[in-house]
């Protein structure tokens, strides 16, 4: 990493736990307040008087904000101190959910969650860089994989818990739960995290940032591999139903977000000198577990094995393409997150979308799909030995 990057931990040999764990809970809140209306749809639906389908949209449009103020908000609050970008952002999130708890208009709610994903793109963007910059030298990518860890988790465990809380009263319980935990994470940040500076607006343009050897080639394996999940993910469901497996999915979730939070665990104990190796087995296991879903659908136990494996390979990908972008880019690396953020909340919309137009087609159509992308991305992830994925990360 830079001189940038570790000066702010100059002598510190150990992790500081406390401070990365209040980087954590803001990647598992703007990843659960992103998703948490997707268990509680036609509750949130009888509420505000729309179809499914029309609610539904709540999730896609945070996710569409997110990927459109990454950038620009990144770059307006460059020059602020960093925990203070945090806490704006935070504020942001807890005093949308709030109201979306309270609203009963399907307008004015659309509003809340375009807000709070503007509230997110705050968050996302500088998560690895903060976490970076408060670790020794040697350990920025464990670091990066404790801060980024937020978002399988949330995934996996976040979203569940979160449906499971608003069967007891509501929906609106369920936010309000989100929202409480807003305010406490905002406490902890104050507290723990050391507010480091920001960095001058005009020290790296866009256009130049996106000319440094490899960061495309990473944009481009990313997109292809979040577009691929997302397919995939957003239609499970749908999926297991047209396998005949409807009355497990609670199971075959399960299985994908245990082995999501061991993913965790796995790469944040070798990201720092296994980076390649890690990214390459990702995009491939990730490819061949998909493709055991598309031929070997009809037996049941294969099923749970090829999504349990792609929740191993999915897991922690934040973090490595995060991590490989903050190491290609090294002194941009603020920049280049937030252009990675951009290209990776862009994705979850357009996978999205893809699999509802494949759905609507023939739902088996979805598996191929992605195994297309993962392929593009497994040949860029594998070429891009030089500059994106060197052998020596």
């Amino acid at each position: 990493m830079t001189h940038t990057i570790t000066a702010a931990v100059r002598g510190q040999t150990r992790l500081p736990g406390m401070a990365l764990f209040g980087l954590f809970l803001s990647g598992f809140i703007g990843i659960l307040t992103e998703c948490l209306p997707a268990g509680l749809l036609p509750e949130i639906s009888n509420t505000l008087g729309t179809s499914i389908a029309a609610t539904g949209q709540i999730v896609t449009i945070y996710a569409l904000a997110t990927a459109v103020a990454a950038i620009p908000l990144s770059r307006l609050t460059s020059m602020w101190p960093r925990k203070n970008v945090l806490q704006v952002a935070l504020g942001i999130v807890a005093v949308t959910n709030a109201l979306t708890a309270v609203s009963t208009n399907y307008t004015l709610t659309m509003v809340l969650r375009f807000l709070a994903g503007v509230g997110t793109a705050m968050i996302w963007p500088h998560l690895g860089g903060y976490a970076a910059r408060l670790a020794p030298a040697g350990r920025q990518g464990r670091a990066i994989a404790i801060a980024l860890a937020g978002t399988p988790i949330a995934l996996a465990l976040g979203v569940p818990v979160g449906t499971w809380i608003g069967s007891f009263g509501g929906w609106e319980i369920a936010f309000y739960a989100s929202t409480a935990l807003v305010l406490l994470n905002m406490l902890w940040v104050q507290v723990t995290l050391p507010n480091l500076p920001g960095h001058s607006v005009d020290e790296h343009k866009l256009s130049r940032v996106l000319l440094i050897p490899g960061l495309r080639t990473i944009l481009f394996a990313l997109t292809a591999y979040m577009v691929a999940h997302n397919i995939v993910y957003t239609y499970i469901t749908d999926y297991l139903r047209h396998v005949g497996m409807s009355s497990q999915t609670g199971w075959v979730l399960f299985a994908f977000g245990v082995t999501s939070v061991l993913s965790v665990l796995v790469v944040g104990a070798h990201i720092d000198h296994h980076l390649r190796k890690l990214i390459v087995a990702s995009t491939v296991v990730f490819a061949i577990s998909v493709l055991v879903l598309a031929v070997l659908s009809g037996i049941p136990a294969l099923v749970y094995v090829a999504v349990a494996a792609w929740g191993l390979a999915f897991g922690s990908s934040p973090s490595l393409f995060i991590g490989g972008a903050i190491k290609a880019t090294g002194e941009a690396a603020h920049v280049a997150q937030s252009i990675v953020i951009t290209f990776f909340s862009a994705s979850i919309a357009l996978g999205g979308f893809i699999g509802g137009l494949l759905v609507d087609v023939d739902t088996a159509l979805i598996t191929w799909a992605s195994l297309a992308l993962l392929i593009a991305a497994a040949v860029a992830v594998i070429g891009g030995k030089k500059h994106a994925f060197p052998p020596s990360a």
